[in-house]
């Protein structure tokens, strides 16, 4: 009886040492994970003291990679405590789980860090003259994708796949992938050109003469690119379509054109030299208008209800609201510049000539 009772009394003091472990193990897990978020926070507010965008990327991407990362490799150390101590079979997925899981938490690290440096490169917060947009886009999402596809392999082959099979399939199937998506694959080269030719980039106001496309582009994915018209709806168009078409990019012009007909009448032909003369002379003292462009102020043609010249100059700026209103300026001028020579604008009229009629002239 007493031999019975003091293996009782053994086997439970080894419960409790083991169970006092998982116990502990567990703490220091809490409070593990609770000092690394409050260093984290400290690190986070002495980044933003600096305008490096890369330690606020990496800040930014340790909470909460950091703490999950720390609860794995507590609790599955407790599990393997528990499974030593037990015998239980189900501890035994302690050490994969701690694997797959170490490199999941990495993917997801690298992947937040690679996200927190694309928006900072953009942010002139960090940088005085930020990075095109899409540019940065491109190189981030060629990046997460390579870390994707980076973890997969790693993870098959922890998992005891043959990723050199994998890939023999992939080069096998690839020909009939090829066909069977080959709209997906021009899409993709499609948006692979336009970031590498970059006609136009996220921001810009773009139009096509063969396709009914204008408006500012607003995302430039790797299937499809969406621009936002200007009555705002979303409009979206496969990336192939620009290998296809003339794409304008009226976002990039140096200068805006001011291209006019204005005619006076026939009875003022006498003073057309000296209005041509003055409007030149307006336009070239104008502020708003680039004496380096083109400057064409001439008599041009006889029309039936007028005498007409034409003006051809550059604006300075090339936003659109600003152009018309220096465009109505010059107009509004050009009329101030007629009146005070005496002449008006034609529009359009008719002389009716009436034959005498013999019987009526002799009455």
């Amino acid at each position: 009886m007493e031999s019975i009772k003091a293996m009782l009394l053994s086997w439970i003091g080894d419960n409790r040492l083991w169970i006092v472990a998982i116990f502990l193990i567990v703490l220091a897990t809490a409070l593990s994970a609770w000092l690394l978020a409050g260093f984290v926070q400290r690190l986070a507010r002495r980044a933003e003291k600096t305008v490096n965008p890369w330690d606020d990327a990496l800040v930014g991407a340790l909470n909460p990679p950091g703490t999950v990362l720390v609860w794995l490799l507590g609790l599955t150390l407790a599990a393997s405590r528990a499974g030593v101590a037990t015998g239980a079979e189900i501890f035994s997925v302690a050490t994969p789980l701690r694997e797959i899981g170490l490199i999941l938490v990495f993917t997801w690290f690298a992947l937040r860090f690679s996200r927190n440096v694309e928006y900072n490169l953009r942010d002139p917060r960090f940088i005085s003259k930020p990075m095109d947009a899409t540019t940065v886009r491109a190189v981030g999402k060629l990046v997460r994708a390579s870390i994707m596809i980076t973890a997969v392999i790693v993870i098959m082959q922890f998992l005891g796949y043959s990723v050199s099979g994998v890939l023999a399939f992939g080069g096998i199937g690839g020909l009939a992938v090829g066909f069977a998506a080959k709209d997906l694959l021009a899409n993709f080269f499609g948006g692979l050109m336009v970031y590498l030719d970059r006609p136009f980039a996220v921001g810009d106001w773009v139009r096509s003469p063969d396709k009914e496309i204008e408006g500012t582009v607003e995302d430039i994915g790797w299937r499809l690119t969406r621009i936002r018209t200007f009555d705002k709806r979303p409009l979206y168009i496969p990336n192939g379509i620009f290998t296809q078409i003339a794409v304008e990019n009226p976002s990039r012009m140096l200068n805006r054109r001011i291209y006019e007909t204005i005619g006076i009448r026939y009875e003022d032909a006498p003073r057309m030299k000296f209005i041509v003369d003055d409007v030149k002379k307006m336009l070239q003292q104008h502020p708003e208008i680039d004496s380096n462009q083109t400057l064409i102020v001439n008599f041009n043609s006889f029309v039936p209800s007028s005498l007409d010249f034409f003006i051809y100059t550059f604006t300075k700026t090339t936003e659109w609201i600003r152009y018309h209103e220096i465009k109505q300026d010059i107009l509004l001028r050009v009329l101030q510049v007629i009146e005070r020579h005496g002449a008006s604008c034609a529009f359009p009229t008719s002389t009716l000539h009436i034959a005498e009629v013999p019987e009526m002239a002799t009455t």
